[in-house]
């Protein structure tokens, strides 16, 4: 049988996300780069999502970021433009909930932002016809 020469398997690769806890310093965005909401995710490391200057763009996630910073609908990403393709974009970092909050307050993105629910679809009535009623006597027939 083979000596195991490695430090260990998947359950080591696991813990490395412990050193998140602490603050990091707020990242604005430059030229070449926008603000943007996750509106789904599509899988193979791309998302869709919905840019400040309103551009629903394919985004890439960068290799660093996959598999090790989870992205979800509804967080604030910052993207990094393309010059040659106008609807395609790469992920360059993801909010955290307070940051996305102080973003908001300096007046970085825009009062209409929905910061700490999903995405919900625009022809969603609230639920009015979600549930269903029963009278008394549908149930003595049973």
């Amino acid at each position: 049988m083979p000596k195991n020469k490695g430090k260990g398997g998947k359950n080591r690769k696991r813990g490395k996300n412990e050193a998140d806890d602490e603050k990091r310093e707020l990242v604005f965005k430059e030229d070449g780069q926008e603000y943007a909401q996750v509106l789904r995710m599509l899988g193979n490391g791309r998302c869709e999502a919905m840019c400040i200057d309103g551009t629903k763009r394919l985004c890439h996630i960068r290799g660093k970021m996959h598999k090790k910073v989870w992205i979800a609908a509804g967080d604030i990403i910052l993207v990094g433009l393309r010059d040659y393709q106008d609807d395609k974009a790469d992920v360059i970092l993801k909010y955290m909930p307070d940051e996305a909050r102080l973003l908001k307050a300096y007046g970085e993105l825009p009062e209409n932002t929905r910061l700490n629910e999903g995405i919900v679809d625009e022809e969603d009535d609230g639920g009015a016809d979600d549930y269903v009623e029963f009278e008394d006597e549908d149930i003595d027939k049973i």
